[in-house]
C-alpha cells in the first residue's frame, strides 16, 4: 500500500510500474481518476514535487499543497498529527519528503491510505530509483549485464543508496567510484577511481555534491579533475553507454558543463521519464495494482 523504500518492491512490481510508466508515455491521459493527493515537502524540492503535481494533474487529481512556513509545523505539530491530519481530510495518497531518515516508520502501520516516500535524509529515494531504471530499461531493454557506475557524493545520497541496491539486485554490475572521504563501506559495493571505470561502463550515474548535509563546507575547485566527468573522460566511454544524474546538476564541479546535453547525456531525459514513473507510481498504489501482500515481501533476485 506504501512506497517507502526499494526493498518492499519485488522484481515484478518493478516491471509492472516500469511497464505502466511506459504506456502512460505514450498515451499520458490513458487513465482518469478522481480524488485528491497531499504533497507534504518538508525539504526544497524542483523536480521531484513538479513532477508528482504534473504526474497528479495528468492522471485527473487534484493536489492539495502544503507549506511548513505556514502550516502547523510552526506552532510545534508533530509529522505524525500532520500527516494524520491530511488522512482525514480524505485525501487518496500522500507523498512525503523529510529531512528525518525513515520518518515513516511512526506512519506505516497507522495510516491507511498509500505513502510515498520523496526522499526521506541520507535514506532512499524510490521514485526517483525507478524513473532512473524506466530510463536505462528504455535505452537498453533489461538490467542483466549491465556496467553501471554510480560516481560522487556516495556517503550523503539516497539516489545512491536506491539505485545501487536495487540494480545489482536485477542483475547489473554495480561499481562506486569518488572520493575516499565519500565512500559507503555499509553499501558492501567495490569502490574504484573513475580512470579506471569510465571506459567499461554502459551508464555512467553522477551524483551531487550533498553541500547542505555536510558538516563542513568545502572547496570543490579541483573536483571535476579528479573525480568529475571532464570531456576527456567523456571521450573514454563507450559509444552507445550514456550519463545519468538525478540533478540538481553542479555545472562544471560533478560533470562539465557542455556534457550535460551532450548526445549520450540523459539527464533531461529522466525529468521527463519522472513524471511518467509518477503516474505509474500513483495509479498502482491507489488502484491497488500493487498490493499489501506485494509490496511487504522482501525483493528476491530475478
Amino acid at each position: 500500500m506504501h512506497l517507502l523504500k526499494m526493498s518492499d518492491l519485488n522484481p515484478s512490481d518493478i516491471e509492472k510500474l516500469i511497464q505502466t510508466a511506459k504506456r502512460f508515455k505514450s498515451n499520458p491521459y490513458d487513465e482518469q481518476h478522481r480524488g485528491f493527493i497531499a504533497n507534504l515537502f518538508f525539504e526544497p524540492s524542483t523536480r521531484t514535487k513538479l513532477s508528482f503535481e504534473m504526474a497528479e494533474k495528468r492522471l485527473g487529481y487534484q493536489t492539495i499543497d502544503f507549506s511548513t512556513e505556514s502550516s502547523s509545523v510552526q506552532k510545534g505539530e508533530s509529522l505524525y498529527d500532520t500527516v494524520k491530519t491530511v488522512e482525514a481530510l480524505g485525501v487518496s495518497a500522500i507523498v512525503i519528503r523529510h529531512p528525518k531518515e525513515r520518518y515513516y516508520e511512526e506512519l506505516e502501520e497507522a495510516v491507511q491510505v498509500p505513502i510515498i516516500n520523496g526522499g526521506d535524509g541520507k535514506g532512499e529515494h524510490p521514485s526517483q530509483c525507478l524513473l532512473d531504471l524506466y530510463t536505462i530499461h528504455e535505452e537498453f531493454g533489461d538490467f542483466h549485464g549491465l556496467n553501471i557506475v554510480i560516481s560522487g557524493d556516495i556517503l550523503h545520497s539516497r539516489v545512491a543508496r536506491s539505485n545501487a541496491l536495487t540494480l545489482q539486485r536485477l542483475g547489473a554490475n554495480v561499481t562506486m567510484s569518488g572520493p575516499s572521504f565519500w565512500q559507503d563501506a555499509e553499501l558492501g559495493i567495490p569502490y574504484a577511481p573513475i580512470d579506471e571505470v569510465i571506459s567499461k561502463c554502459d551508464v555512467l550515474m553522477l551524483l551531487r555534491i550533498q553541500e547542505e548535509r555536510h558538516d563542513l563546507k568545502e572547496d570543490h575547485e579541483d573536483y571535476l579533475t579528479n573525480y568529475g566527468l571532464t570531456q576527456e573522460r567523456e571521450q573514454q566511454m563507450k559509444k552507445e553507454s550514456i550519463i545519468m544524474h538525478p540533478a540538481p546538476v553542479n555545472r562544471g564541479v560533478e560533470i562539465a558543463s557542455t556534457l550535460v546535453e551532450c548526445e549520450r547525456s540523459r539527464i533531461f531525459a529522466q525529468m521527463n521519464n519522472g513524471v511518467f514513473t509518477r503516474m505509474a507510481i500513483l495509479h498502482e498504489l491507489v488502484q491497488g495494482g500493487i498490493s499489501n501482500e506485494s509490496i511487504t515481501k522482501k525483493c528476491s533476485i530475478i
